[in-house]
């Protein structure tokens, strides 16, 4: 599938981004966070928190029960929500916490992918809940004995009559 593709380029690409960053995984390695200034620990934090949704994506693409467009679009939002407050984050303490450009630059364009990638997502979702209102008024409309063609139907307000008497 060409979206789980994406997401493992993305972690590879971010995980590669933590390393040249002098960071190991999604938190700082142990000396890094003991010589980091104070205030830099929320990065660890949001970072953190993205590799365990990361991780809930990759899992439940090597699961034998794949997620739903619903499923995906909550994660993925989470994910780029995520995203967002660490570039957000990184922007304003780079100088601060010492956080090289190429991760904000690496960040920007993961984040950018896993937006396309839930916007997607949550089409589908959205063009599903259209499918299914659209099947619903249909049965009603033909419960209720209406013409689903207009016609002389939506005129009269009644089913239509067989003229009576010869012809």
């Amino acid at each position: 599938m060409r979206s789980g593709t994406m997401r493992r380029y993305a972690t590879l690409k971010l995980a590669a981004a933590l390393a040249g960053a002098g960071l190991v995984g999604a938190g700082l390695a142990q000396p890094a966070l003991a010589q980091s200034p104070s205030g830099c620990e929320n990065m660890q934090k949001l970072l953190q928190e993205r590799q365990s949704i990361v991780q809930s994506l990759n899992a439940s693409s090597k699961a034998k029960r794949k997620l739903t467009p619903q499923q995906a679009c909550g994660t993925l939002g989470r994910l780029v929500n995520n995203g967002n407050a660490t570039l957000k984050f990184a922007t304003a303490n780079q100088d601060w916490c010492q956080i090289p450009p190429s991760f904000i630059d690496g960040m920007k364009a993961d984040n950018e992918k896993a937006a396309a990638v839930r916007n997607q997502a949550c089409d589908a979702v959205k063009q599903h809940a259209a499918m299914q209102r659209k099947a619903q008024q249909q049965a009603q409309q033909q419960q209720q004995g209406g013409n689903p063609f207009g016609g002389s139907d939506s005129l009269t307000g009644g089913p239509m009559r067989v003229p009576q008497g010869a012809l």
